[in-house]
C-alpha cells in the first residue's frame, strides 16, 4: 500500500476519462455526464498541484523525476503523432490534436531554456 496515493488520483482521472468518453450514451444521461466532468476537472487540478509540489530529496530522485517526464512526454507526443496520423489519413483531422502537440512541445522547449538558464 505504500504507492496508494500515487496511484489514487490518476486511477480517479481514468475512470473519469473513460466515463466521459461514453459512446452515444451508452451508459450515462447528460446530467450524469457533466458531473463526471466536474469530478474530472477537480481531480485533474488535484493532480497538477500534487505534481508541481513533489521534491526530490537527492541526485538519484532527481534523474528518476527527470527519466519519467521523459518517458512521459515520449509517450503522450507519439498518441498525438499517431492520431495525427491515423486522422489525417481518414481525411479527419481534428485540430486540438495538432494543438496538443504544438503546445506539449513548445512546453517542452520552454522548460528546457528555463531550467538550463536558471541552473
Amino acid at each position: 500500500m505504500k504507492y496508494l496515493s500515487d496511484i489514487t488520483l490518476p486511477l480517479i482521472l481514468i475512470i473519469a476519462l473513460i466515463l466521459l468518453a461514453n459512446p452515444y450514451m451508452f451508459w450515462m444521461p447528460t446530467p450524469l455526464h457533466m458531473v463526471i466532468l466536474i469530478i474530472f476537472i477537480i481531480a485533474f487540478v488535484l493532480f497538477g498541484t500534487f505534481l508541481w509540489k513533489e521534491k526530490a530529496t537527492d541526485e538519484r530522485e532527481h534523474l528518476h523525476k527527470f527519466i519519467v517526464g521523459r518517458y512521459a512526454f515520449l509517450t503522450i507526443t507519439t498518441m498525438l503523432v499517431v492520431g495525427i496520423i491515423v486522422q489525417t489519413l481518414s481525411h479527419t483531422l481534428d485540430m486540438w490534436l495538432v494543438f496538443a502537440l504544438v503546445i506539449g512541445m513548445l512546453a517542452k522547449v520552454i522548460g528546457s531554456i528555463y531550467t538550463r538558464t536558471q541552473l
